[in-house]
């Protein structure tokens, strides 16, 4: 790759502080853990409503719950399911299971049976830690699977504690495992940074679901990349609010493990559409750190509570936005409601979870996804042999190679090799660079779809319409929304003498698929657009959408 101008050109734009590279320890992720309990025991680690726990009390049910892990057999290598909203248990039962060389794989609680099975099923999930309103779900599907234990999580409305509740006899409660007299296990092998923490499933560079797979020193140094990125933040003195869903790597980095590296009062929201109560916890709490999303922030400007000045944010330092581009009203307008920065990054599964931002203190650039951090080098290559370097200004490939990079893609060399080349993450995202080094998003290669900082798969909403009685075929994409980003449409063509409603085809989709992959607009056609071989042309169908909107 030829590259004519000092190849790195961002660091001279990084914030006074900023390391242009950083030394990593050969540390875990629960060593960090670890650490904040011994310099801060009593300081609040993890905060739900009323409920709060200690750094002591955290790194105490972590020890007890790993040895409980480890005496149902569960053993280095083995991959744990997570259904959760964001919890304690979350937390805790993360740092369980990298503790003993588990690989944890969460899932999205809005999944359906269907979609539990197959990542299940795709992962080799053998025991999984469910959400109680979430059990039934996941018993409905387990003999289609290879889950052989359900631990369940009795937290909730939908029961009364003092009742009980009753799982099935193979099955646990939360409660069991974490008693301070069962039984503790050490596990057999030891843990190593290069031992595989989590999977992460990603439409990757091709548009498929897949599974990456992230090591112990991926993650620790995403999160410590961070923690020299955040320079205005000091250890034991910040507050993260984690509204972004920590079964995703965003959240569970830049939210769970960048929280606890800095030694954070953590304070967890289970629902982040519920905007009241984040405006709430965010006074209430004096929130300094606080990832999101574009639409989150705005949600957040639209209430009628903050545009009539009744919450005092004032003690938010930075906010972190990803998923999808951030409007510049947007974050002018947080910026100015709160008197700390909102600055725009960019990041993906395969480099959990972040290889970009704008610096918190210095230059934002309108449009820009920023600079790569600290260890990122980054090139843009042509599209055509996907190796030649591209001049500043000139769109081409984003390639990305440093310390979060992904192993590869779990049980898929082929797609692994295609994604990692000599070292180098093929992104499938096109982008430029300018003089300076500040990086720019145009589109991507395949169309894979982000609605409300979620990842939809067409294919899969396709198949699920194509299953309908009255459809003959349909296509999926995303079309441009001013607050989302994107949301997904669907083209339909009806089978000869059907009738088929947009209503309908929702409600269809609603029966198979979590609420973000159910199309917000449907349109019905009499054919879809192919190439002369039969290949659906979806982006010509979002251009005419698009040239309507103009």
């Amino acid at each position: 790759m030829q590259n004519t101008m000092s190849p790195f050109p961002w660091r001279a734009h990084y914030d006074p502080g900023v390391p242009a590279s950083i030394e990593y320890p050969e540390a875990l992720l629960n060593d960090f853990l670890d650490r904040a309990a011994s310099r801060y025991p009593a300081h609040p680690g993890l905060i739900l409503n009323q409920e709060v726990m200690t750094y002591a009390q955290m790194q105490a049910q972590v020890a007890q719950l790993a040895g409980s892990l480890a005496g149902l057999g569960i053993k280095k290598g083995d991959c744990v399911g997570f259904l959760m909203p964001n919890l304690p248990e979350f937390v805790i039962a993360f740092y369980a299971s990298v503790k003993i060389g588990a690989i944890v794989m969460a899932l999205n609680p809005q999944y359906t049976a269907r979609e539990i099975a197959y990542q299940a099923n795709d992962a080799g999930i053998t025991l999984l830690l469910a959400f109680y309103p979430l059990y039934s779900r996941v018993k409905s599907i387990q003999l289609q699977t290879g889950i052989q234990r359900v631990v369940v999580i009795e937290r909730g409305e939908t029961f009364a504690p003092e009742e009980g509740i009753h799982v099935a006899d193979n099955d646990l409660l939360w409660g069991d495992l974490i008693r301070s007299d069962r039984p503790m296990v050490q596990p057999a092998e030891r843990v190593t940074p290069e031992d595989p923490a989590i999977f992460q499933y990603t439409g990757g560079t091709t548009g498929v679901p897949k599974c990456a797979v992230g090591l112990h020193r991926n993650l620790v140094a995403n999160s410590l990349q961070f923690r020299h990125w955040l320079v205005n933040t000091v250890e034991g003195q910040e507050t993260f609010l984690v509204a972004i869903p920590m079964y995703h790597v965003y959240g569970m980095v830049l939210g769970m493990s960048l929280g606890i590296m800095l030694a954070a009062r953590i304070v967890l929201a289970p629902n982040p559409r519920d905007i009241p109560a984040l405006l709430e916890a965010l006074e209430a709490q004096k929130v300094t750190i606080f990832p999101g999303v574009p639409s989150l922030y705005n949600a957040m400007l639209q209430h009628p509570g903050v545009q009539a000045g009744q919450y005092n944010l004032r003690t938010i330092k930075a906010c972190i936005s990803g998923s999808a581009p951030l409007p510049r009203l947007v974050k002018e307008t947080f910026e100015a409601l709160t008197g700390g920065r909102l600055v725009e990054g960019y990041g993906l599964s395969e480099a959990p979870t972040a290889t970009h931002c704008n610096p918190i203190l210095g230059e934002n650039r309108t449009g820009s996804i920023g600079l790569p951090l600290p260890d990122v080098d980054c090139r843009i290559v042509s599209l055509e042999d996907g190796l030649s370097g591209l001049a500043p200004g000139q769109a081409g490939e984003l390639v990305i190679r440093g310390p979060q990079v992904m192993a590869g893609y779990h049980a898929l060399p082929e797609e692994t090799r295609a994604a990692l080349r000599d070292g180098w993450l093929y992104t499938g995202d096109v982008a430029w660079m300018d003089e300076d080094g500040y990086f720019y998003l145009v589109d991507r290669k395949k169309d894979v779809i982000k609605s409300g900082g979620f990842q939809v798969w067409p294919s899969e909403v396709e198949a699920v319409i194509n299953a309908h009685p009255k459809v003959l075929e349909s296509a999926v994409a995303g079309v441009h929304d001013p607050w989302r980003g994107e949301v997904v449409m669907a083209w339909v063509v009806v089978k000869n003498g059907e009738s088929l409603s947009a209503a309908e085809v929702r409600a269809w989709c609603r029966e198979s698929l979590a609420r973000y992959k159910v199309p917000s607009r449907v349109e019905f056609l009499s054919s879809l657009p192919r190439t002369g071989v039969g290949k659906l042309l979806r982006r010509e169908l979002v251009r005419q959408v698009e040239n309507i909107q103009k």
